[in-house]
């Protein structure tokens, strides 16, 4: 073996992968370090808040105990944050939130503490709760998107858009859909007001798609807007492609600026029909269309999805609510929107699917 020292500037062959491999590593062992910490974090503040319950509830102490408590516990470590008076109470709230102890150490360990004092301050139940901590869980919630979840309704609005699915769909498979899919969807982050049109709409969904990524929900990948079918040689262009990564299966959404018409769908399903001839592959299941608009009827709705027999669902979307005039004058003019909405467009044709 040689002695000659590598330079720094030459890494010898296969140093790179090892690099990486070994970074990767690091890495995942600090995630686990910081899962195993914040793990034994919670069920201690729960162990604590249920002692104080406890003894309230058993020796009668009062209210004042929490206060002597934090005293004790901040002189005692002294280095140790989260044994403030405030702390200890949503502790002692946490632990009456969940009586079950073994719950608690199976599901509600898995989420860092601050998630659980939002969920504590924002939802009323038990069973509001189970579900968003579950979601959080799932799907590797931030803190800032389980308030944003909880404010913007998730839960009220998962499963709620008018769709055909358990007709045309398999069991799992219909009711993963249906789950997939919301009334109504909420765009507040483009900045847009409900006067807006469609594709005003349309362009500021795909320069925001990140945030539109997140209110579709987990599994949506996000394809092309404009995308281009030929069709016997004339040309048609869906608003919105995406592929879903859970049912294994492309997705076309048609944005509607107006009120739902019956007729819309037959312009869905029409791209439905070229995408499952034309994209398809062979391992993808069928395409689901979902229609958007400002408004619906729902029973008109459920009668125009009765006798189709392609997975379609209607859904509305929701902009920001118009402000009063005194308070638009700081509000960009909507010249000023489309200067800069036409500034990161583009070409108007931003993706094409062309026959295989």
């Amino acid at each position: 073996m040689s002695d000659t020292p590598v330079s720094l500037s030459t890494p010898p062959e296969g140093y790179g992968d090892w690099l990486a491999d070994l970074k990767g590593r690091i890495h995942n062992a600090q995630q686990r370090a910081t899962l195993a910490v914040n793990r034994e974090l919670v069920l201690l503040y729960w162990q604590i808040g249920n002692d104080i319950l406890t003894r309230q509830a058993q020796q009668g102490w009062g209210a004042k105990v929490i206060e002597r408590l934090a005293h004790d516990l901040r002189s005692a470590f002294p280095d140790m944050k989260g044994f403030s008076p405030r702390n200890l109470k949503y502790m002692r709230a946490f632990a009456e939130a969940w009586p079950d102890a073994l719950f608690v150490q199976e599901v509600l360990a898995q989420l860092p503490w601050y998630h659980h004092l939002a969920l504590l301050d924002k939802l009323p139940g038990p069973q509001t709760r189970r579900w968003y901590a579950a979601k959080a869980i799932e799907h590797n919630w931030s803190r800032n998107i389980l308030v944003m979840q909880i404010e913007t309704r998730l839960l009220e609005r998962t499963g709620k858009a008018v769709t055909n699915f358990t007709a045309n769909l398999p069991s799992p498979q219909s009711d993963l859909a249906r789950e997939s899919l919301k009334d109504p969807y909420r765009f507040d982050f483009l900045g847009l007001t409900e006067k807006a049109q469609e594709r005003e709409v349309e362009t500021a969904l795909v320069k925001h798609v990140t945030e539109f990524l997140l209110e579709l929900g987990a599994g949506f990948a996000f394809v092309g807007r404009q995308v281009l079918l030929d069709v016997g040689g004339d040309e048609f262009f869906i608003d919105l492609l995406f592929y879903h990564l859970k049912l294994r299966c492309y997705v076309v959404i048609e944005l509607k600026g107006g009120k739902f018409k019956p007729e819309h769908l037959g312009q869905l399903g029409f791209y439905m029909t070229a995408m499952d001839r034309q994209v398809k592959g062979e391992h993808d299941n069928p395409t689901i269309g979902l229609l958007l608009c400002k408004s619906k009827n729902k029973i008109v709705a459920e009668y125009a999805l009765g006798d189709r027999s392609q997975p379609m669902g209607i859904a509305e979307y929701k902009l920001l609510e118009s402000l009063p005039a005194e308070l638009q004058t700081s509000l960009p003019s909507i010249e000023q929107i489309e200067r800069e909405l036409a500034t990161n467009d583009g070409t108007s044709r931003e993706a094409h699917v062309r026959r295989p």
